[in-house]
């Protein structure tokens, strides 16, 4: 299936964190948080200002972003878990 976000929308995967602490204890997945980070899997083609222009996103597919915790509605989509969220709710953009 394919999925194409509308507007200033974007889909995200979220990034695995660390299975370990800084001091090498294993932490359980039923006490992890659920990762802040993740990659963009597909962004819409922007949001319409006052005069009816699409303004462009400033992030495009690929780019690894930070998100606040609560961000975004949780889907299904060929079986994998992804989140989709406004572009407002991504908080930046991870380069290097």
């Amino acid at each position: 299936m394919n999925f194409r976000p509308l507007h200033d929308r974007v889909v995200v995967r979220r990034v695995d964190s660390d299975d370990k602490s800084s001091g090498g204890i294993i932490i359980p997945d039923t006490a992890k948080e659920k990762p802040s980070e993740g990659e963009i899997i597909s962004a819409g083609p922007g949001a319409r200002d006052e005069s009816g222009k699409i303004v462009p996103l400033d992030v495009k597919a690929g780019d690894r972003v930070l998100f606040g915790k609560w961000s975004g509605t949780e889907v299904k989509i060929d079986g994998e878990d992804l989140l989709i969220m406004k572009e407002s709710d991504v908080m930046g953009v991870i380069e290097g």
